[in-house]
């Protein structure tokens, strides 16, 4: 089995502790929430291990899931980021860290929020479930903007 992400770098979520008890248990109610998304798809089979990445409590976080089998085509390894925004899930062949993953996540969700604003076919890009409306996509970019400009400097300087 080869692991596309160096494992040094997460936490499991059993052992994640916030900067306070607030924190810590915003990050593991974002894990639970990630790990719900991620079973709500027919093709996720069983999650044998779970980590967090990075994460901000209540915010964004970035967690790393390990699954019995392969998901389809794609790899048994998928990150999931969770938080103030659409969930959306992402194979680790592509980010072979949380700051990556959280960089990936920008890209989708921006691409999503142009095809709605630009009226563009929403089969082109990731599936977002968030209604399909101009002010939640400028929501949209306005969050991912924040996320790029504070969040994603904050994990690169815990990697």
């Amino acid at each position: 089995m080869t692991i596309p992400v160096d494992l040094g770098k997460v936490t499991p979520v059993r052992e994640v502790v916030g900067e306070d008890q607030a924190d810590t248990d915003l990050l593991r109610q974002m894990a639970r929430r990630a790990e719900a998304y991620l079973k709500t798809f027919s093709w996720c089979p069983a999650i044998v291990e779970q980590y967090l990445g990075y994460g901000v409590g209540g915010i964004i976080a970035v967690f790393l899931f390990r699954l019995a089998s392969k998901a389809g085509d794609t790899d048994d390894w998928l990150w999931v980021v969770e938080g103030d925004a659409p969930s959306a899930y992402l194979v680790a062949d592509n980010a072979p860290d949380a700051t990556s993953a959280l960089s990936v996540y920008c890209d989708l969700m921006e691409s999503w929020a142009h095809a709605v604003l630009n009226d563009s076919p929403l089969r082109d890009v990731f599936p977002v479930a968030a209604p399909v409306t101009p002010e939640v996509a400028n929501m949209l970019l306005s969050r991912m903007s924040f996320v790029r400009e504070e969040i994603i400097p904050k994990s690169q300087s815990r990697q």
